[in-house]
């Protein structure tokens, strides 16, 4: 049984793309996509941005889970193309690019702790969005891994590459980035990409765990400790260029397109 049950909220519960619940102080944002693994598409950054900037003060933990087999599979490859055929000039994908780092940013400087619910696979952009999250809990059997260099796209989506290196390193990230290997949850921890995992049936359990103490403290001191946290996270990247990641994006696939003659 969930220690934390959960119960819809009276208004905007089901959205195109996330459905969310909420217990008290605790908000649940699950994404709701389990079709096409969850993928991130325009829709859902869309989504995401609407219900994280409009949150209710009172809420002080926010738990980003998802639906299906798969926590994230990343970002929508066709609607990339779609995009290209609307604007060869890639306008699309800047704005896609601008919408991602804004939903990574909600993310990280939420005035709840934001918690990630992770199982199945989280891969690219789904990784990225647990990585904006405080805490990273994992199911046992998930795995991880960033294919965008294999894609042929680069590794430039909400911020991610800075955020992996202040949390993980610059070498093992140049290693994760340049192979594109799938590693386990286990690999991910001793990383500090996740700073627990847990048998699958035990991640509410998990979650509870972190939420219910978080719940109790002291909401003017939970603000500042998590702005403090951020600020120095922040002071450690010495050059932080992903301001610049929809740019990068779209420059690089408009001319992967050009070079194969489709745009």
């Amino acid at each position: 049984m969930n220690p934390l049950p959960l119960k819809a909220l009276p208004t905007g519960a089901l959205r195109q793309t996330l459905r969310t619940h909420r217990e008290g102080p605790v908000l649940t944002v699950e994404l709701n996509t389990p079709e096409p693994g969850n993928t991130v598409t325009d829709a859902l950054l869309d989504d995401l941005l609407a219900v994280l900037e409009d949150q209710d003060p009172a809420v002080r933990v926010v738990v980003l889970s998802a639906r299906g087999d798969d926590f994230c599979l990343g970002g929508d490859r066709g609607e990339f193309s779609r995009q290209l055929a609307h604007d060869p000039t890639g306008g699309g994908i800047r704005l896609s690019g601008t919408k991602a780092r804004r939903v990574c940013d909600v993310l990280t400087a939420n005035p709840a702790v934001t918690i990630a619910r992770v199982h199945g696979k989280a891969i690219g952009a789904g990784l990225a969005l647990a990585l904006a999250c405080d805490l990273r809990v994992g199911a046992e059997d998930a795995t991880f891994r960033l294919p965008e260099l294999a894609l042929g796209l680069p590794t430039a989506w909400g911020g991610l590459l800075p955020r992996l290196i202040s949390e993980v390193g610059a070498a093992r990230v140049r290693e994760l980035v340049l192979t594109g290997r799938a590693f386990t949850a286990a690999e991910a921890h001793s990383l500090s990409i996740l700073q627990r995992v847990v048998p699958a049936h035990e991640l509410d359990a998990a979650v509870a765990d972190w939420a219910r103490p978080i719940v109790r403290r002291p909401p003017a001191a939970l603000r500042v400790t998590k702005t403090l946290l951020n600020s120095l996270s922040h002071a450690s990247r010495l050059a932080d260029v992903s301001a610049l990641d929809g740019e990068l994006m779209a420059a690089v696939v408009t001319e992967s397109q050009r070079a194969r003659g489709l745009v």
